[in-house]
């Protein structure tokens, strides 16, 4: 445990930002699995759920979160993805 009084208001802070973070990265992995459900059924919301997949990766990389890139790769990823498993349904 820390004596200094800055580095346990440090030790707080870094604990708020570590849990923002962990529940914006979960909710990045669910929207994600929720898109791929969608292409995977065929169902008529395959198209609003990867756009809110997208949304949340941007806004991820707005924050600082993930980087740019990473947001980037996984968002081409997952078009690919969803088109992949749309295109086997028509």
């Amino acid at each position: 445990m820390a004596n200094i009084k800055s580095q346990i208001k440090r030790n707080r802070t870094n604990e708020v930002a570590r849990l923002r973070n962990k529940a914006a990265k979960s909710e990045v992995k669910t929207r994600i699995k929720t898109a791929v459900a969608a292409a995977e059924s065929g169902s008529d919301t395959t198209e609003d759920e990867l756009r809110l997949a997208v949304k949340r990766l941007d806004k991820a990389a707005a924050r600082g979160i993930i980087h740019k890139n990473q947001a980037s790769n996984r968002k081409a990823r997952l078009v690919r993805r969803i088109n992949s498993l749309t295109a086997s349904d028509s």
